[in-house]
């Protein structure tokens, strides 16, 4: 079968083009017009927007994922590549260069993802891999009280499966959004459920700690990274005296509070 995501080596020279585009902007922006270089600009304006824009786009690829009904998730996830890498040079041309500002820890969260990223896809997608075909020391046979909750949890999810999804297997299924949509809760307490099944079985202790790990910390940096979009959009929209200090704004906004 013909690969259709990005290769390991497509997916580093993009992110090595990335790279070179923000160096390079930072090296020959002394160069440009003022335009470039004064924050809240109109054109750093509308390039902060677009880049917010293409930012978003990991988020559409986690809906089209997990909404179950995507008939390319392939496509998806290379759009949420190529998005997100454009999406990090627009932004960084949007700082105008000030870095010594609280914005410019938006950068820094979207270094972080980007690299968690490109590990996951080049060293971790390897490790995950090797784990499906091993067998982990960390599973071993569990206690008599052990296997009677385990017993337990696995008859309790069977009964909300039959509402859930009367047609999938309690071994493969995992809640997706329309469970949460439909039925939500139902699909949180099988969440639950099935949280516990696995600190039961010990499934994070049994692979290592960037295995087990990187995925939450992938999670909690793009929340923190859109936390600080939102508050960063409305101080500029509505507190735009606040944060000019006392100079012009440059930007549009609704208030100078």
């Amino acid at each position: 079968m013909q690969r259709r995501d990005f290769p390991d080596l497509r997916l580093l020279q993009l992110t090595a083009a990335t790279v070179v585009a923000i160096l390079l902007w930072f090296v020959l922006r002394g160069f440009l017009h003022e335009m470039w270089r004064t924050p809240g600009s109109a054109a750093l304006y509308v390039i902060g927007v677009v880049g917010t824009l293409l930012l978003l786009m990991p988020f559409a690829f986690v809906l089209a994922k997990r909404g179950g009904h995507s008939v390319n998730p392939i496509g998806w996830f290379n759009a949420h590549i190529i998005c997100s890498l454009a999406g990090m040079v627009l932004i960084a041309i949007h700082s105008g260069g000030f870095l010594r500002r609280p914005p410019a820890l938006l950068l820094l969260a979207l270094l972080a993802l980007a690299v968690l990223g490109v590990w996951a896809r080049v060293r971790g997608a390897r490790r995950m891999a090797a784990t499906f075909a091993s067998k982990a020391p960390a599973f071993q046979v569990p206690d008599a009280a052990t296997r009677e909750r385990l017993r337990q949890l696995i008859s309790e999810k069977r009964r909300f499966l039959t509402q859930l999804d009367p047609q999938a297997n309690e071994g493969t299924f995992s809640v997706n959004l329309p469970h949460f949509i439909c039925q939500p809760r139902m699909a949180f307490a099988y969440l639950k459920l099935a949280r516990e099944e696995s600190l039961l079985l010990g499934s994070r202790r049994s692979v290592s700690q960037e295995q087990a790990w990187w995925r939450p910390l992938h999670m909690v940096l793009a929340w923190l990274f859109v936390l600080g979009v939102v508050i960063h959009v409305i101080t500029v929209t509505f507190f735009a005296g606040y944060v000019a200090a006392g100079g012009p704004i440059t930007w549009w906004h609704l208030t100078a509070w």
